[in-house]
């Protein structure tokens, strides 16, 4: 199915209201965001950043553990794939504090590297995640939390 991606609104649709919601959801993230062909490898981060919003079971670890394909994928210059992997970097930096934290280091990681793209990602996933609006929902969230 992912071969026949052909523009960035099939792959957002498909990954957002079908694919995040599978079993295999987190090892295709994975695996597509190696892939060479640019809407299988936007679907691996649109699905990342999908999960980091639907999926309220999983681990920190799950997403703890795309950091590095974030990381690895910040130089690719193709406006579709740099977007969604910002995307994936912000939806799990707002997920909880600690995430919040991790993907502040990883983007400040990025922006030290060379490539146009990279510095976008890490500019603009900074911006939103140190923002006082991310900071106050998160320090709610984790307030509501501590209550249970």
């Amino acid at each position: 199915m992912a071969a026949d991606f052909d523009s960035w609104d099939v792959v957002d649709g498909c990954c957002g209201n079908l694919f995040d919601k599978t079993e295999f959801g987190i090892r295709k993230a994975h695996e597509w965001s190696r892939r060479k062909e640019e809407y299988i490898k936007r679907a691996g981060f649109v699905l990342m950043a999908e999960m980091a919003v639907h999926d309220k079971k999983a681990s920190d670890k799950t997403f703890l553990d795309f950091l590095p394909a974030i990381v690895r994928e910040s130089s690719d210059e193709r406006n579709f794939v740099k977007k969604a992997v910002n995307w994936a970097l912000r939806q799990i930096g707002k997920r909880n504090m600690i995430l919040n934290a991790e993907a502040i280091k990883t983007s400040t990681d990025i922006r030290d590297s060379d490539p146009k793209s990279a510095k976008w990602i890490a500019a603009d996933a900074l911006r939103e995640l140190t923002s006082a609006s991310v900071r106050k929902k998160l320090q709610t969230r984790k307030s509501a939390m501590s209550k249970r």
